[in-house]
């Protein structure tokens, strides 16, 4: 079952388990989740438990007793609980009506979130091999999704590939110029007082960007896996129960999050991967709202993760199949045709142009930049070949520019033929062009320090005649304006403004309520 965030997969195994004879077990990956899934199904009158390591002695005895007994209509269990031989042979001794496993694509080697406790799932079939399983994800490629029907054992099963469009969500990508500030215009115009998610790549990232939003007067709270337990199980009850709450978080944050109001997610980091990007922000509006995905992407996300590939455990294949995912994602980022349609292609599906992205709203230019890529090439050529020397993108823009800093002159690179014959651009422009290079693989970045060194397509454009169309980032008008007059996504559409304050007391009431009953406001 491959159907979107918020698209209704929970129904699709909760229904045949409460059908069914007999209890049915749900594989999980969540386990920071386990309690308020079991808790939202209990208050819906479903008898439902969980088996995990959050749970003491005792509280793990009487979950199991009401499944030996037949009283769970649900049983959650983590893939590294299932992998024990006590659980194995606790499920032998009752009546298990069907194994659901969710985030399936965790399965795969392929995937954005592989767990290798998933892999021990392809002996389901084997050990019981007449109770019927159902594996479910929001994000899974054609290849991801042959890899989890083979590892499952699903290659005969009835497949069912919903269509990956969430046309309430708008996307928008812009170059990074002070990211956060970014954020604040973001927030401060266009979602004030709303509940969202904003994503960085480090634990510090976090902690810094939650504490700028707090003095700027935005309830926000730190999410990530350096907290101590108790710290991230109260920021997250508080994201699903409470309103206009934002969580700024690593992307260990979100996984099965039930929140129908969320209604932004921001990236100040470039993810790894399609799969990752658009798991996170299908987390937006999932009421059917509008919502906005928004990234801010520059040079550094670029080198960066181009360095953490290279550094990265695992064999050869393993880094080639990093790079494809980062490829994949680097297109999207500089394509000038709708990201919605991009999107949509990478996991296999047409689209036309929605009209609700960024590059639809405000269509940008592309240019010639045929010489400048040969300048930027030929200044790294020159380095190698007459210097025997590499240097990264400071160096190298200070370069073409003929600026005289104090390592241009320690390394005389103002004798270089090169020097200077890019004043024509600026820095902010020059790092547009090494970054699209090598999201093209026309450059790439080496060694520890970051430094730019030539590909085997770098020769196409230096010696063979290939041009090089560049994207010109649109100067586009602040959003906040237009946003003042725009009523927030939370009233109804239609909404007379008589009714406004009657809302807003109801919503109240409803957020209040669901606090004393412990449960998210839905």
């Amino acid at each position: 079952m491959l159907m979107p965030t918020g698209g209704g997969k929970s129904l699709c195994y909760q229904i045949p388990a409460l059908a069914r004879e007999g209890t049915g077990v749900v594989i999980s990956p969540l386990i920071a989740l386990m309690q308020d899934q079991v808790d939202a199904l209990r208050a819906l009158g479903v008898n439902a438990g969980f088996l995990n390591s959050t749970q003491n002695p005792d509280e793990r005895r009487l979950t199991e007793a009401e499944f030996l007994e037949g009283r769970l209509d649900l049983l959650y269990l983590a893939p590294e609980r299932l992998n024990l031989d006590s659980t194995r042979q606790l499920l032998d001794r009752g009546h298990v009506a069907l194994f659901a496993i969710d985030e399936a694509h965790c399965v795969s080697q392929w995937g954005h979130d592989f767990r290798p406790d998933y892999l021990a799932l392809s002996e389901l079939h084997e050990r019981w091999p007449d109770v019927p399983r159902i594996a479910l994800t929001a994000t899974a490629t054609r290849a991801t999704h042959a890899e989890i029907s083979s590892r499952l054992g699903l290659d005969d099963a009835l497949h069912h590939v919903a269509s990956f469009d969430r046309p309430n969500i708008q996307y928008r990508i812009e170059p990074k110029n002070e990211p956060r500030k970014q954020l604040l215009q973001l927030l401060r115009g266009e979602h004030d007082g709303d509940a969202g998610i904003v994503y960085c790549l480090s634990r510090k990232s976090v902690e810094e960007t939650a504490e700028l939003l707090v003095r700027n007067g935005i309830d926000a709270v730190p999410y990530h896996a350096g907290l101590d337990s108790g710290t991230r199980e109260r920021h997250q009850a508080r994201f699903l129960r409470e309103d206009g709450l934002v969580v700024v978080a690593t992307i260990a944050f979100g996984m099965g999050i039930d929140k129908p109001d969320v209604r932004f997610v921001a990236h100040l980091d470039l993810p790894k991967s399609v799969e990752g990007y658009y798991q996170e922000t299908g987390r937006a509006g999932r009421d059917g709202l509008p919502s906005t995905a928004w990234l801010a992407y520059g040079l550094q996300d670029v080198m960066q993760q181009r360095k953490m590939i290279q550094s990265s455990e695992g064999d050869q294949a393993h880094r080639r199949t990093l790079a494809t995912h980062l490829d994949a994602m680097l297109a999207l980022c500089e394509t000038v045709e709708c990201r919605r349609v991009q999107l949509l292609a990478y996991f296999g599906q047409d689209g036309e142009p929605c009209g609700n992205c960024d590059t639809c709203l405000a269509p940008p230019e592309s240019w010639d930049g045929t010489v400048p890529a040969q300048k930027l090439l030929s200044t790294v050529v020159r380095l190698k070949r007459e210097r025997n020397q590499k240097f990264g993108a400071g160096q190298i823009i200070d370069i073409l520019r003929g600026k005289t800093t104090t390592k241009i002159t320690q390394y005389r690179h103002d004798e270089l033929s090169v020097f200077g014959v890019g004043s024509d651009l600026g820095d902010t422009e020059w790092r547009g062009v090494i970054r699209q290079l090598l999201a093209a693989g026309l450059l790439a970045v080496e060694g520890e320090y970051g430094t730019l060194v030539t590909t085997p397509a770098s020769d196409e454009v230096l010696y063979q005649g290939r041009t090089v169309r560049l994207r010109t980032e649109p100067k586009r008008a602040t959003r906040a304006a237009a946003a003042k007059d725009k009523k927030p996504a939370s009233r109804a559409a239609d909404l007379p403004d008589e009714a406004v304050p009657t809302f807003e007391h109801l919503r109240a009431w409803r957020s209040n309520t669901a606090k004393d009953q412990a449960s998210p406001p839905t």
